[in-house]
């Protein structure tokens, strides 16, 4: 219910108060109560069909498969928008592939890059209005690779370099990263739950010697820095017959990995030995396989450009802002304005004719010049906030210039710490902190 109010209002009901949120929709939309009941069935049977293996096409129930081992609640509301664009003849089933894979694919790929999610709810809940109807999975693609830097789609240099350094071993979906890089392209899948993860350098601390001499004076640092990445992990259904052998034996034991039909062990048995070279080549080399399986959005340069946001013209600058370049403040400005750009590549600075608004996703703090002080707006409620100091002044239902219910003031440097503070509080919940799970 809490996904099916996200879809149609736009805003991600409390918890707690998903019922009392209900109610307030059902009275706005004016509709019959059979066709709302109607909708919220059709809704709920998407929902079934997506999270709970209701699907009865192989090629989506796979799909789905995949990406409900990811656990990411939170993309529901754009996928139940998907399914019923789907069901509703506006998107093809081949399209609807494509775009769950993406999202997918993003994801991951930002879990493995260690990119913050609490975004994430956000961005899947205002997804739906990029979306172009006859251009529908282009316009999802766009959207991606548009998307701000604290939001952004990891490109492959990114997603490649953290995957082959990432500890993926304690990573809470290694059963799926290593069952999509097994059965990726494969028509007769691997039953990758029946077999167990395999460190081919063994996890005991004590090495035996075979190990220590094979992995040279520095085993112990070679060890500890390779253990658990994607180069020394793979599948095997003898996991208890490997123990701690040497390498060698591994590899031309009976159903060791010359003789494995496993993908993930494929040019082990060509492999005299093990070391942190041969770890680290095949961590290049299934990091460079997963950019495939995790593809990223691609679209010509001229076609992006047609989604990008047109920029207007400035109008005002700093020079309309006297306070900002005499006086006792300039100083004051210019320290506050460097700390609120250095938040993330994503927040931009726009002077106007009576403030000056800094913008992630909106406004999150406007500044008033004055002679004395800078008077800051942020955007938050003023219950949200926290002020120790108390110096926040609630100023919602009152006139005045910038966007936000929590007005303070900032007059010296002294007071910039403190300050940073509260607007740093306005940005992170406009990133998503607020509405995070």
């Amino acid at each position: 219910m809490r996904h099916y109010l996200t879809v149609k209002t736009g805003d991600i009901p409390n918890i707690d108060w998903v019922y009392q949120a209900f109610k307030i929709y059902a009275r706005s939309s004016k509709a019959e109560v059979e066709a709302l009941l109607a909708d919220l069935r059709n809704f709920a049977g998407y929902f079934c069909k997506m999270a709970l293996g209701a699907e009865k096409d192989p090629d989506l129930a796979l799909t789905f498969q995949d990406f409900r081992d990811l656990a990411v609640e939170v993309a529901y509301p754009f996928l139940l928008e998907l399914y019923h664009d789907y069901s509703s003849g506006l998107l093809r089933k081949d399209e609807l592939l494509q775009a769950v894979r993406l999202i997918e694919s993003y994801v991951f790929r930002r879990a493995v890059c260690s990119i913050p999610t609490n975004s994430l709810n956000k961005t899947f809940a205002t997804f739906g209005r990029a979306l172009k109807a006859d251009r529908y999975l282009e316009s999802i693609q766009a959207h991606f690779l548009l998307l701000p830097s604290y939001r952004r789609f990891p490109n492959d240099d990114e997603f490649r370099r953290d995957l082959q350094t990432r500890d993926l071993y304690n990573f809470r979906s290694r059963t799926y990263w290593l069952r999509r890089l097994e059965n990726y392209g494969r028509k007769e899948r691997v039953a990758v739950d029946e077999y167990t993860i395999e460190h081919i350098m063994p996890q005991n601390e004590n090495l035996r010697q075979e190990w220590q001499d094979a992995l040279g004076p520095e085993w112990d640092r070679v060890h500890k820095t390779y253990l658990n990445t994607l180069g020394n992990l793979t599948l095997t259904g003898y996991n208890s017959e490997y123990s701690d052998r040497p390498f060698s034996e591994k590899r031309d034991m009976k159903g060791g990995f010359a003789q494995s039909p496993l993908r993930l062990n494929q040019g082990l048995g060509s492999l005299a030995s093990w070391n942190d070279a041969t770890i680290r080549e095949r961590g290049q080399n299934l990091a460079e396989q997963a950019t495939k399986v995790w593809a990223a959005p691609e679209l010509e340069r001229s076609l992006l450009d047609a989604y990008e946001p047109q920029k207007a013209l400035a109008t005002w600058s700093i020079n309309d802002h006297p306070h900002l370049t005499h006086g006792a403040m300039p100083e004051v400005f210019e320290a506050f304005r460097k700390a609120v750009l250095a938040l993330d590549p994503c927040v931009s600075e726009e002077f106007l004719k009576f403030y000056v608004a800094y913008k992630a996703e909106t406004n999150f703090v406007d500044v008033v010049p004055q002679a004395k002080r800078l008077r800051l707006t942020l955007n938050i409620g003023f219950h949200e906030i926290d002020d120790p100091r108390g110096i926040c002044r609630d100023v919602s239902g009152l006139g005045r210039w910038g966007n936000g219910d929590v007005q303070v003031g900032l007059s010296s440097i002294d007071e910039f710490p403190y300050v940073m503070g509260l607007v740093r509080q306005s940005f992170e919940r406009q990133m998503g902190s607020a509405a995070a799970e």
